[in-house]
């Protein structure tokens, strides 16, 4: 009862960091019995997965439309609408069970997650930001077999409980500030290169400032940070991905979070 108190806490506290979103709801905080293995462990290899799902069309959209500095031709996107409808319906015919793998159910919530964003942008478009839009973390609108989820519920409910603190540099929500949208899917096969590629390359982009003595870093490691310490400190974390070393007394702050779309010009 304690543990399970703790845990409330840890994530409320978090939300209310991160208040702008919006996501203090019952929809944030519930997973709808979807699995959440915990992957500390190694992650399982693909072949031990009852299901392994095809997600090259995904993949030719994200190459088609998405720069390599993360930004989004959302106008490219809306003309192949039909192409995308076609993989989302693919992705929301599923039934995720343990007998999926880890990596399996990873690649999957990630591009599920990344894949339903850019629906959500496209059934709002034109926006200056993804806050324009109404609850957009809250608003079950996801299907996943006979059940609705929320934005915020695979994240918070999902993809975070799985233990992987790297999915926070791997889910996009649409804003300047966010990690980049990935210009290929997430796959099982490539799980682990794509999450360790993602995360290096956030940290070292200019969304976070990093010298020996002082770092100014991206307003994720403010929100999220009890998923990155661990047994560590955030430094210490940062320092696995850094270019720069940084001091174990250097001075942190973060950085303002510009919602702004991340669309290409």
């Amino acid at each position: 009862m304690k543990k399970f108190i703790l845990s409330s806490l840890v994530l409320i506290t978090g939300c209310f960091a991160f208040a702008s979103c919006n996501l203090i709801s019952s929809a944030g905080f519930n997973s709808k019995g979807l699995p959440t293995p915990d992957t500390n462990e190694e992650i399982a290899a693909a072949e031990n997965s009852e299901v392994q799902l095809d997600h090259s069309a995904w993949d030719e959209l994200l190459k088609q439309h998405v720069r390599e500095d993360g930004m989004v031709d959302y106008k490219g996107f809306q003309k192949d609408r039909e192409k995308l409808n076609a993989y989302l319906k693919m992705l929301s015919a599923q039934n995720p069970n343990e007998n999926w793998s880890n990596a399996e159910l990873l690649a999957y919530y990630i591009n599920l997650y990344n894949a339903y964003t850019v629906d959500l942008i496209l059934r709002n478009y034109p926006l200056k930001s993804v806050k324009d839009i109404d609850g957009p973390w809250t608003k079950e609108f996801i299907p996943v077999g006979d059940t609705k989820i929320s934005l915020g519920a695979l994240e918070n409910s999902i993809l975070r409980k799985m233990n992987e603190p790297r999915i926070h540099f791997a889910i996009n929500c649409a804003s300047i500030s966010c990690p980049k949208l990935l210009s290929e899917a997430f796959t099982a096969e490539k799980l682990e290169q794509q999450l360790e590629k993602a995360t290096r390359e956030f940290i070292n982009s200019e969304k976070n400032q990093i010298s020996e003595n002082s770092v100014r870093l991206s307003s994720i490691f403010d929100w999220y940070k009890n998923d990155f310490i661990g047994n560590g400190s955030l430094i210490d974390y940062v320092n696995q991905y850094s270019n720069q070393k940084i001091a174990p007394d250097a001075k942190i702050s973060f950085k303002e979070y510009n919602w702004d779309l991340n669309e290409a010009k």
